[in-house]
């Protein structure tokens, strides 16, 4: 008989920088079995639950991140203290100066480990010197607690939510591990509420939440993971090497890559959540589907989307002070939206290119009224989705010279006699590619019929739909770890 080797095991839980913390990996799985037979215990006694679903989140993070899980708990700590100081006063100075203090406290630590060696770049680029990187630590998902917490204290401060009563609701709310690293970002007052109740999981809840995770683990795991492994990167990281009809399709494949991968881990986070009795609001809703760029964002990445439009355009004065200001706060908003995602000139393009195509659609729309047929709907949705694809070039090349040379080899370089050549060289990746969009792009009724199919089904059926779709994972997955691009931002 074999024996368990202890330290093999133990360092499982030490944290490793190549092999982070994902939902698709089988050391999650096997943690989560654990982790839910005990909430399964503890969940009726709320403070319990709650202390003890924060100290797996900080263990998770810590497996993400190692031990800048310490920022986790500044940010709980800080943005707590504030808030109460917040509510207390009717001063209006000093609620400003608590709301300015939180501000600092959050976007300075996005600024010191996002943004140090962006602006160092910049200045010595205007010096004219040469400039040595410092060696900065990007954290997993600074970017979106330090958001979902900045919520909580803006709202406090607009009056639009009560402070909690004990720092451990408050910890719960930031922490919570199947969103807190790639979102969704969640408002205090769409999650603490929930906090305070005892979880309930109806039959529903499970099925959809079996649902959820079974779609996300193939969008991650076989869609993303596959295509960007045996096409996407290789295009990206090589342009000049390819044609550009091979390049073209490695624009459509990054643009399905990163749907399936980001939507994955939201459908996945959702569907976790459910499991344990909460409930997640929706991140994504067919973006792709899209007629305009306005449309765009309402289904894409909604939960920041959404931040940025009630924190940063609404008080930037939003569509109150004129057309040529709107313009202006579309721009910021979107620019600020590209430099969120990270500390180069190719996301504040991207964002740029985002923030024309908002202000242009506005223009025309108060110019023009263009009728809404079946027709004008396909065609806007067709030049949506090629404006989107063109900016998702500027999102994930490396630099600005991959961005010239794919679009070089895709204006002068094209070859569409290599299409048949194409295909046999490519079958499984074009096959997953077509059986993506298909799957995005199918009626929302067929999906919502499936996901009741699933709900109806009996709990060993459930149990099978997750142990196939965990077996095709492992039968398609690489050797490596492949983190969601999310991760990075």
């Amino acid at each position: 008989m074999q024996q368990i080797d202890f330290h093999k095991l133990l360092q499982e839980f030490v944290f490793n920088p190549k092999e982070p913390m994902i939902f698709s990996s089988g050391f999650f799985l096997f943690l989560f079995l654990g982790f839910i037979a005990v909430y399964s215990i503890v969940y009726k006694h709320n403070t319990l639950k709650n202390i003890y679903l924060t100290l797996f989140s900080i263990f998770f993070y810590y497996k993400s991140s190692g031990l800048y899980f310490i920022l986790l708990l500044i940010t709980a700590v800080v943005d707590y203290n504030l808030a109460k100081q917040i509510a207390r006063t009717e001063i209006k100075q000093r609620r400003t100066f608590f709301l300015v203090l939180s501000l600092v406290v959050n976007i300075g630590m996005l600024i010191y480990f996002k943004y140090t060696n962006f602006f160092l770049s910049i200045f010595y680029d205007l010096a004219n010197k040469p400039f040595d990187p410092l060696n900065i630590f990007l954290p997993v998902g600074i970017s979106f607690f330090t958001f979902q917490s900045l919520s909580y204290t803006i709202d406090i401060y607009r009056r639009n939510l009560e402070p909690v009563k004990n720092i451990s609701e408050f910890a719960f709310f930031v922490t919570f591990f199947p969103q807190m690293v790639a979102g969704p970002i969640v408002r205090a007052s769409v999650f603490l509420p929930q906090v305070r109740k005892t979880p309930f999981v109806s039959k529903a809840d499970f099925g959809k939440a079996v649902f959820l995770i079974c779609i996300g683990l193939f969008k991650k795991a076989v869609i993303s993971d596959y295509i960007s492994l045996n096409f996407v990167d290789r295009i990206f990281d090589n342009p000049g090497l390819y044609t550009g009809l091979e390049n073209l399709f490695g624009v459509y494949g990054y643009a399905l890559q990163i749907y399936c991968d980001f939507s994955g881990y939201t459908d996945m986070a959702i569907g976790i959540a459910l499991l344990m009795g909460y409930k997640l609001p929706a991140n994504f809703d067919s973006p792709y589907q899209s007629a305009s760029i306005t449309e765009f964002w309402r289904r894409w990445h909604i939960s920041l989307s959404s931040w940025l439009r009630d924190y940063l355009y609404i008080s930037l004065g939003g569509n109150r002070r004129g057309k040529i200001r709107t313009y202006i706060n579309l721009m910021i908003t979107m620019l600020l939206g590209g430099l969120w995602h990270g500390a180069a000139l190719r996301f504040v393009i991207w964002g740029a290119l985002h923030g024309i195509g908002l202000a242009f659609e506005k223009f025309i729309n108060s110019i023009i009224r263009i009728p809404k047929t079946k027709l004008t709907r396909i065609l806007g949705v067709i030049i949506t989705f090629h404006f989107v694809c063109f900016a998702w070039i500027y999102f994930r090349a490396d630099n600005i010279d991959v961005v010239k040379a794919m679009l070089t080899q895709i204006t002068t370089d094209f070859h569409s006699e290599i299409i048949a050549d194409f295909i046999k060289g490519y079958p499984y990746v074009l096959l997953l590619m077509l059986l993506g969009y298909i799957l995005h792009f199918i009626p929302s009724g067929i999906e919502n019929h499936v996901q009741q199919l699933v709900i109806k089904s009996p709990f060993v059926l459930k149990v099978a739909y997750l142990v196939v779709i965990v077996f095709v994972v492992i039968q398609i997955k690489s050797s490596e770890i492949q983190p969601f691009i999310y991760f990075q931002f």
